[in-house]
């Protein structure tokens, strides 16, 4: 049995990972984190009876007790950073799906679970479909360079553009080359209006309502043509078959991956 602790364990994706490990068959959960709701028995959050597991507010102290195999992090920009270093020092495979890290950062904390021999996920996107979006994406690149990205997420989601927005356009990058679309300058009435401009000027444009889970378009635009490839998740639970098969995977790694394709698709 895997012994996985959840980091963030009392926000909404917290407790669906949270149900997810508990009813697998080959994982054990065995703590929780999160700077709310300390002291709650975890029952409460994944509607089962009393377990005995109790939500605390210390990461570090509770991966040097408990030494679980996998930390999932679902918790925000501002701490997932060090959230990983922690990890990786205490020796834990930390499993991310917490968005908002720089580049540098997320090659800082690979560097360091390579260095220590720690392997881990950092995944901007856990569903298959969004994935497979990506990697479509990246496809029709080679034909149609000329693309923009619309993603659209509740309005609870504090960065923008979202992790997955960020790794489609690496990848459209690396398929494309120094292609260079649009024109070279642009006047906008409203600043911001054309979004925002990624390498290559590939403009992103980031949509936050009440109502939404996780969505987004990839727009492809050719002579007399266009293409758009869309992956909408409906609820929380189209993300959990990703986790818990990055949860299993990181078991066989010897550093930190950037990116659950490269264990589905490499």
């Amino acid at each position: 049995m895997l012994r996985v602790i959840v980091n963030g364990a009392y926000g909404r994706m917290g407790c669906e990972v949270m149900k997810a490990v508990w009813n697998s068959g080959d994982m054990e959960l065995v703590g929780a984190v999160d700077s709310a709701g300390t002291g709650t028995d975890i029952g409460t959050l994944i509607g089962v009876a009393h377990t005995g597991i109790i939500l605390e507010n210390n990461l570090e102290e509770m991966l040097r007790r408990l030494r679980p195999d996998v930390a999932v992090d679902f918790t925000t920009p501002h701490v997932v950073y060090q959230n990983c270093i922690t990890c990786i020092k205490c020796g834990v495979r930390p499993v991310v799906g917490t968005t908002g890290m720089s580049s540098g950062q997320i090659q800082e904390v690979i560097n360091l679970s390579q260095e220590l021999g720690v392997g881990g996920l950092i995944a901007p996107n856990f569903a298959i479909g969004a994935l497979l979006m990506i990697k479509f994406a990246t496809e029709a690149a080679r034909h149609m360079p000329n693309v923009e990205i619309i993603e659209l997420h509740h309005d609870q989601k504090i960065d923008a553009p979202s992790g997955t927005a960020i790794k489609t356009a690496e990848a459209i990058c690396e398929q494309r080359g120094d292609f260079q679309q649009g024109l070279a300058t642009q006047f906008e009435n409203i600043t911001g209006a054309r979004g925002g401009k990624f390498n290559g000027g590939i403009r992103i444009h980031s949509v936050r309502l009440p109502g939404l889970v996780a969505h987004q378009e990839v727009i492809f635009g050719g002579l007399g043509q266009t293409l758009t490839i869309k992956h909408d998740s409906i609820n929380r639970e189209s993300f959990m078959p990703g986790v818990l098969l990055g949860i299993r995977k990181a078991m066989h790694l010897e550093r930190v991956v950037y990116g659950l394709d490269k264990l589905l698709f490499d």
